[in-house]
């Protein structure tokens, strides 16, 4: 099986001068959560190489043990450096695709016309879409025959007030929470900072950085599913 990894290439915090990116532990863990599976991996970006890394999420505090197998593998690493151009990217070319988050997508991505028609072509070729934390964002002007995606589907992201405890609220384009609900979405979310993930049909998504473990396991769980009933329909 193949998944595609998108990533930020946006590492501006709005007016606020200071630096962001993708959150580190939403790639590393997602990372190796498929590497373990034996899932091949291709990871891609707006401008290719090197996504920005948000610094905040290598502060002590948010230290993880994903990111600290990440620091020890070189080979990771230089796969996260070189990430290839997202207008490249074909959805026939994978089984999945899967949106790490972080304030970057934001701004970039969440408007980027390649990643809004890569979503659609997934999606409407029955491939599992997954985002977590900010990258349900990235949904926000995707469509699924004439309607957002996530109208009338169970979702999460990151919540109003997860942005509000790290005093972003006014520095964003929007809130995660408040956009998925006006497009319809059934909006769904467990305490700050907890690991939350939903699988609804071919939609995943996942609320904040706990939970990208969780969001990318339920995309293999999905892969493994459609694999199988694929297997028995050919059989």
């Amino acid at each position: 099986m193949k998944i595609l990894m998108v990533f930020t290439s946006h590492d501006i915090l709005g007016s606020t001068g200071r630096k962001t990116g993708f959150w580190l532990e939403e790639g590393a863990a997602p990372y190796y959560v498929f590497r373990d599976a034996g899932i091949e991996l291709t990871l891609a970006s707006p401008k290719g190489g090197q996504p920005p890394v948000d610094p905040k999420s290598d502060l002590p505090e948010n230290q993880t043990a994903a990111m600290a197998r990440f620091k020890k593998d070189s080979a990771a690493q230089k796969v996260f450096a070189t990430t290839q151009k997202l207008k490249d990217m074909r959805s026939e070319n994978f089984d999945a695709v899967f949106y790490p988050g972080g304030h970057g997508p934001m701004w970039d991505l969440a408007e980027d016309e390649d990643s809004i028609s890569l979503i659609e072509s997934f999606y409407n070729s029955g491939k599992p879409v997954a985002a977590v934390c900010h990258a349900p964002g990235v949904l926000h002007k995707v469509e699924y025959k004439g309607e957002p995606i996530v109208k009338g589907k169970r979702v999460t992201g990151f919540t109003n007030t997860e942005e509000e405890e790290v005093q972003l609220t006014h520095v964003v384009p929007f809130l995660v929470e408040d956009e998925l609900k006006r497009l319809g979405g059934l909006f769904e979310k467990v305490a700050n900072w907890e690991s939350f993930a939903i699988t609804d049909g071919r939609l995943i998504t996942g609320q904040n950085p706990a939970s990208s473990t969780a969001g990318a396991q339920a995309l293999v769980k999905l892969l493994s599913s459609i694999h199988s009933a694929a297997g028995s329909t050919a059989a």
